[in-house]
């Protein structure tokens, strides 16, 4: 980090509750992505951290803020009863990327999502409704079938990362992939499973969403 880099604890008001983040701005950068964790998860994933500050490293802005308050996440726990309402998971980053756009701060950026497994599927249903304000959509081991009729109205170029013994999630990638009418590609990384916990997977997914956002933001 240098003097210049921006990071930041911030809270976001989304409906009648607030979530919160951890935003990082590396000096003069131009873009910001918005990570939309998936079910169970939260800002502290060590997994998207890791892919977050290899975004930084870029010259790429990120937000990485939770998608439940603290209480709907032990409701959660107990329940599952907030992990599949996509509908939910998406309004809340629409307002979380509303926000932004509002913020002196961060309107002038341009703005991607990073979505994993079911924030995925938020991430693209997000990126329908704001259209063209959303320049560039990555999903990692996502399932972006859930974002359903939603598909086929996203119009940033949408990179989907799925690993090669997640033989289901490739399948439903495939099938949601038929669906866009977008610029899109599927990358399959050989050996990884859903959470590309093997030894030098996840710095692969980092590489190939660096080289998307840094292509369509940049």
């Amino acid at each position: 980090m240098t003097s210049m880099d921006f990071e930041q604890a911030i809270r976001i008001p989304v409906g009648s509750v607030e979530v919160e983040g951890n935003m990082f701005l590396p000096q003069e950068t131009g873009c910001l992505i918005i990570f939309a964790h998936g079910s169970g998860s939260s800002r502290f994933s060590p997994r998207n951290q890791y892919v977050a500050k290899e975004f930084n490293k870029s010259g790429i802005g990120t937000l990485l803020f939770d998608l439940l308050t603290p209480g709907e996440e032990e409701e959660d726990e107990l329940t599952g009863q907030y992990r599949f309402n996509i509908s939910l998971l998406a309004q809340r980053l629409v307002s979380v990327t509303d926000w932004l756009q509002n913020d002196p701060q961060t309107a002038r950026l341009k703005i991607g999502y990073f979505g994993a497994s079911t924030g995925a599927a938020a991430a693209l249903i997000a990126a329908a409704k704001l259209q063209r304000l959303i320049s560039a959509v990555v999903s990692r081991g996502g399932r972006p079938d859930l974002a359903g009729q939603y598909l086929a109205d996203v119009k940033a170029p949408t990179l989907l990362l799925v690993g090669g013994d997640d033989e289901e999630v490739i399948e439903l990638n495939r099938q949601a992939q038929s669906q866009m009418n977008n610029e899109n590609k599927l990358v399959v990384i050989p050996g990884a499973t859903h959470l590309f916990e093997e030894p030098g997977k996840l710095e692969e997914v980092a590489r190939f969403a660096t080289d998307w956002f840094n292509r369509y933001l940049k």
